[in-house]
């Protein structure tokens, strides 16, 4: 595939900036891979559409979800928590203001940080950089990794928790820029930006499929008998590089680490075994679960990295239904899901979202495949 095929129009404004009121009532379109159609209207018993007072078609919502899985399918979820990753720092002496996006802790004793600076031609080596007005917390610049690339150390004595509590205190929510670079975040971002079964910190952007679940909707599905497996991938920057080369097989992914515990593999494997369903939530569950399933199908404990680039023409050994967002043009995310829903129809399903005003980016609303 060339990366000119995933090339689109996408109009500014349906980019969406903020969260819908409730997690789970953004509009939801579902994609049949196997009889190619695709469905965004709800229907009555008899499949008709049901319109509103307006007489207009009402368009599926995500909480609709529930009506295409049954008792014993399994939900793949990936836990990994997000921490407020996008700090702003003064440099010393010239007090320019500096965004600094940390990226992973290199090493605690330390207080070692690998992170990314705007601008980084500002940055060199041996810069201090302040982030408090009391002058507090301080960190000085060790060494140039990439372009954009430093390593930090903070200089600041005192237990390593207290250190990171107050380090986060200084964060925000790590929205994409496609955000804020038009409104700036919120401490309700801190909030909207985590997915609620969020559980092992280490992520520095959302698996943002995951953000359509409301703890109302997962007790319906428990209710439903549906089975929940949880893996962790910790969402890396990566998927918002932008790719400059047109032949896919040429382009690198970044690393990104992840954990697949036995009771995952568990849940996962006695679903497929009895026939059942197995959704798998976000690109980031498909990278994660095709890194490790075997050539038997089945899913295998996994401890480490993956840099894992999927994108079609590509055989799934493992999910045959997929939750996804409506994501931008050229992305590694909206070429994973052409890889699972099939080129064709997900590009007609994006042609449909844009001309019927559906909303784009993580914020946004979501896409259902299933595989009838």
């Amino acid at each position: 595939m060339k990366l000119s095929q995933f090339k689109f129009k996408l109009p500014e404004e349906l980019i969406a900036l903020n969260p819908p009121y409730h997690r789970d009532e953004c509009r939801l379109m579902v994609i049949h891979k196997q009889s190619q159609t695709i469905d965004m209207f709800k229907k009555d018993a008899d499949g008709k559409p049901i319109t509103g007072k307006d007489g207009q078609p009402e368009y599926l919502d995500f909480r609709n979800i529930l009506d295409y899985f049954d008792e014993g399918d399994a939900f793949i979820f990936n836990d990994t928590k997000v921490f407020p990753a996008r700090l702003y720092g003064t440099k010393e002496k010239t007090d320019a203001k500096i965004e600094v996006f940390l990226l992973r802790e290199l090493n605690e004793e330390m207080r070692l940080w690998d992170v990314l600076v705007e601008p980084a031609r500002k940055i060199r080596i041996g810069n201090k950089l302040f982030f408090d007005e009391s002058g507090t917390m301080v960190a000085e610049v060790i060494d140039n990794t990439t372009s954009r690339g430093r390593t930090l150390r903070f200089l600041y004595d005192c237990p390593h928790d207290e250190f990171k509590r107050d380090l986060y205190a200084l964060g925000e929510a790590p929205l994409p820029h496609y955000i804020v670079d038009k409104r700036p975040a919120t401490p309700e971002d801190l909030e909207n930006f985590q997915c609620i079964y969020a559980k092992n910190e280490g992520a520095v952007t959302a698996p943002a499929s995951g953000l359509h679940f409301s703890r109302e909707l997962m007790k319906r599905m428990e209710i439903k008998g549906i089975n929940f497996a949880y893996i962790t991938l910790h969402c890396a920057l990566g998927n918002f590089h932008d790719i400059e080369v047109e032949d896919l097989t040429k382009h690198k992914m970044d690393s990104e680490q992840m954990f697949i515990n036995a009771e995952a593999c568990k849940t996962v494997n006695e679903a497929k075994q009895s026939g059942h369903h197995i959704c798998a939530v976000g690109t980031s569950v498909i990278k994660a679960t095709e890194t490790a399933v075997g050539t038997d199908k089945m899913l295998k404990e996994y401890e480490g990295w993956t840099n894992k680039f999927i994108f079609p023409p590509y055989e799934f050994g493992l999910a045959d239904s997929m939750i996804a967002n409506f994501y931008h043009p050229m992305s590694t995310l909206i070429m994973s899901t052409a890889a699972f829903g099939g080129y064709d129809l997900v590009m007609e399903a994006y042609h449909l979202a844009v001309k019927n005003g559906y909303k784009f980016g993580c914020y946004g609303d979501a896409m259902l495949i299933v595989n009838d």
